[in-house]
């Protein structure tokens, strides 16, 4: 495409690029990253995750530079990720090995363990806080004093806690029961979506990878369209987690050795198991009700995207062509955030060449037509 060139166009670039600072700055306010890194906890994960890079205070640049814009935010750090080299490959994280944080299930009452109710805004009014306008660095440091004092861990809460990196799955009790199809391990290498083109059909491992990278909001848009009828699909959550999940990484003359693995840290993830029950034909044509899984997992405490990509990843793993939610191209292809926004910001620069084209069509068109409504008169 060829595009005709902006007389100036250098200068009025950095002129433009100078008054977008000045936007950012214009009222003498500095935000602070480490504010916005300890402050903004949920826009940190959305970008994390969308990014697919787990660094808090990068995000935290990011959002900063971007002025609190997600999107930019995210083009910001994907950007800056695809220069970073991969040194290492870590071991294979098991999610059972989770330090949980927050742990629910919509299916079961009780669950061993119980439920772990943890930090979430579920629970609250949703009204506006008015109190935040007078909060000061004085008051949080007296409210954190009398949160500590009142929560303060005694030898038999600190084995309770202990405990919780070894709570079960719930949804192994529906197996034990034979009511959930027992799942086997699959240590294939998973296809990498940064270093390779999507093909279809796409493998699983491709598929999730793009759902947990996926924009927040498509993602869940896509995902409620499945339960008001794109499939007619009603999910319950069979279990969701949050916590800290380890990574290991192999010594890098001993690979595989239990021993030689080393422990670099930890990161914040959110898991979901999600049910959803189908009707299988028998023999003689007897239906009986089954349950298949659909599975979410997103850095940060991200749950409605979790939940989600737990519903589409069952959508897409039964594809059916009179649903655009279970056609894995129509999915895939449409909640990338930097690949739709990238497209949509591109009707911005200069088509000069393309409409002018368009334009002389559209004359040209008219003119034939007037001259044979003339001609027309004529006779």
């Amino acid at each position: 495409m060829g595009y005709v060139a902006v007389k100036g166009g250098t200068q009025a670039i950095e002129e433009s690029i100078k008054r977008l600072k000045y936007e950012r700055l214009q009222k003498g306010t500095v935000l602070d990253v480490h504010t916005i890194e300890d402050g903004m906890r949920g826009l940190i994960d959305q970008v994390m995750s969308e990014s697919s890079l787990y660094d808090q205070s990068l995000a935290a640049i990011a959002i900063k530079q971007a002025e609190g814009n997600p999107e930019e935010a995210v083009f910001l750090l994907r950007a800056y990720r695809s220069t970073l080299p991969r040194k290492h490959v870590s071991r294979i994280i098991s999610s059972e090995d989770m330090q949980v944080e927050r742990r629910i299930s919509a299916s079961f009452k009780d669950i061993p363990g119980g439920q772990i109710l943890g930090a979430t805004t579920d629970y609250t009014h949703r009204l506006l806080d008015w109190e935040l306008e007078k909060e000061t660095e004085e008051s949080i440091q007296d409210w954190l004093h009398a949160y500590h004092a009142e929560n303060r861990l005694t030898e038999y809460d600190q084995k309770q806690m202990s405990e919780l990196s070894n709570l079960p799955k719930v949804l192994d009790y529906l197996r034990s029961e034979g009511l959930l199809q027992s799942c086997e391990n699959n240590d294939l290498n998973p296809e990498d979506v940064t270093r390779k083109s999507l093909e279809f059909p796409s493998k699983r491992s491709e598929r999730l990878q793009i759902l947990t990278r996926g924009q927040t909001g498509a993602v869940t848009s896509l995902a409620y369209a499945v339960i008001r009828g794109y499939g007619a699909l009603h999910p319950t959550v069979g279990e969701l987690r949050v916590g800290q999940l380890p990574v290991y990484l192999d010594h890098p003359l001993d690979i595989g050795q239990e021993e030689d693995s080393y422990y670099i840290g930890d990161f914040q993830a959110t898991e979901v198991e999600m049910l959803m029950p189908v009707t299988v034909e028998k023999e003689r044509g007897k239906k009986e009700m089954e349950f298949e899984i659909g599975y979410g997992l997103c850095f940060g405490q991200n749950e409605t995207k979790a939940i989600a990509i737990g519903i589409l990843d069952n959508c897409l793993e039964n594809p059916n062509t009179d649903f655009p939610s279970q056609n894995e191209e129509f999915v895939l292809y449409h909640i990338d955030s930097v690949e739709s926004t990238g497209f949509i910001s591109h009707l911005k620069m200069p088509h000069y060449v393309t409409f002018q084209s368009k334009l002389d069509s559209i004359r040209k068109t008219k003119e034939k037509a007037s001259v044979g409504a003339v001609g027309g008169g004529n006779e």
